[in-house]
C-alpha cells in the first residue's frame, strides 16, 4: 500500500492529480484492435495511422486499359517480379490525366491474385497524399508480415514550402534498417520530378547555389527505379477505349453513332483520355438503360 503524504500541502493536491490522472485516461485513444490482413486484399492507410480493409476495390479489368501497353508489360513484369519473391524497384507512373495510372495499379494487383498458385495474396495498401507523413510507420506496421504489399500513393506532388516529401525520401531509402523486403512503393503523379514547374523555377532565381538548392527536392523522383510516361491518346487510341468498353459491357449500340457521339463528347470535355471514353459510356449506358456491371 502507498503511503500517505505527511505533508498538509502534498496531501491537498492529490485529489487534484487524481482528477487530472483520470481526465488523461478518459481523453486517450483507445487501443485499436489488430487488423486481420486475410480478410481482403486492399487496404487503406486511415489518418488514425491503422490498416482499414477495403471489401471491394473501384477497378478496371487490365483488358480494357488500351493504348498503355508499354507501360502496362513493363509494371505487371516488375510486379510479378516482386510478387514472386525477386528484387524489383518502386515505380512512379507519371503522365497525363486520365490515362489509367492508377487504373493500372490497381489492375495489375488483381490479376496476380488471379493467377493460378499456391502463394500467399499480393496486398495493396493506398496512403493518402495528404498522410505521407506517417508514411515511415506504415512501413515499420507492414514490416515481417508475411504478405508482400504494394503500398500505393495517387496523385503524389509537392508545393511551396511542404517539407513532407522528406518523410517519402525516408521510407523509400529504409534508413538504417533499409526498406521492408516484403514493401514495394508505387506511386501515380503529373509531374515526372513531383514538383510544380514554378516551384522549381522559384528554387533556382532565389537561391545562392541554383543547383544545390532543388537537387534534394528533385532527386525525390530518383527514389524510384522504374519511371512510366503516360502521354495523351490519339483519336484512334481513344475511340479504341470506346470501343472496347461497348463490347465488355455488351451495350447495345449502333458502332457509327457511338463514333460520332464520343468524338464529339471528347470535344465538349477537351481532351481524350480513358476516363473520358468512360464517362462517355456511362452516359451512353444510361440512355439505353443498361447497368454497368
Amino acid at each position: 500500500m502507498t503511503a500517505m503524504p505527511t505533508d498538509p500541502a502534498l496531501h491537498a493536491l492529490l485529489p487534484v492529480l487524481e482528477r487530472i490522472a483520470a481526465a488523461l485516461e478518459r481523453a486517450a485513444p483507445p487501443a485499436h484492435p489488430a487488423v486481420d490482413v486475410t480478410k481482403a486484399d486492399a487496404f487503406l492507410w486511415g489518418p488514425e495511422r491503422r490498416l482499414i480493409p477495403v471489401p471491394r476495390v473501384n477497378r478496371v479489368e487490365i483488358g480494357l486499359l488500351t493504348g498503355i501497353d508499354r507501360a502496362r508489360d513493363t509494371l505487371a513484369q516488375n510486379t510479378r517480379r516482386f510478387a514472386a519473391g525477386l528484387p524489383a524497384n518502386n515505380a512512379l507512373l507519371w503522365g497525363a490525366r486520365g490515362m489509367g495510372k492508377s487504373s493500372l495499379v490497381k489492375a495489375v494487383q488483381a490479376e496476380i491474385n488471379a493467377a493460378p498458385g499456391d502463394a500467399l495474396p499480393l496486398k495493396l495498401v493506398e496512403i493518402h497524399r495528404e498522410d505521407i507523413e506517417a508514411l515511415p510507420d506504415l512501413m515499420a506496421t507492414l514490416r515481417g508480415d508475411a504478405h508482400r504489399w504494394i503500398v500505393f500513393c495517387d496523385d503524389l506532388s509537392f508545393d511551396g514550402d511542404d517539407t513532407s516529401y522528406k518523410s517519402l525520401k525516408t521510407a523509400l531509402d529504409g534508413g538504417i534498417e533499409g526498406r521492408p523486403d516484403n514493401v514495394l512503393f508505387y506511386a501515380t503523379s503529373n509531374r515526372r520530378h513531383l514538383l510544380a514547374r514554378d516551384m522549381v523555377e522559384n528554387e533556382r532565381s532565389t537561391a545562392i547555389n541554383p543547383g544545390e538548392a532543388v537537387e534534394e527536392k528533385v532527386s525525390l523522383s530518383d527514389r524510384f527505379g522504374l519511371w512510366l510516361g503516360f502521354h495523351k491518346c490519339s483519336q484512334d487510341e481513344y475511340l479504341a477505349m470506346v470501343r472496347a468498353y461497348v463490347a465488355h459491357h455488351g451495350l447495345a449500340a449502333d458502332p457509327d453513332t457511338v463514333r460520332a457521339e464520343a468524338l464529339e463528347w471528347a470535344t465538349t470535355r477537351g481532351s481524350r483520355s480513358g476516363r473520358t471514353a468512360f464517362q462517355y459510356i456511362q452516359d451512353l449506358a444510361g440512355r439505353l438503360g443498361q447497368r454497368l456491371g
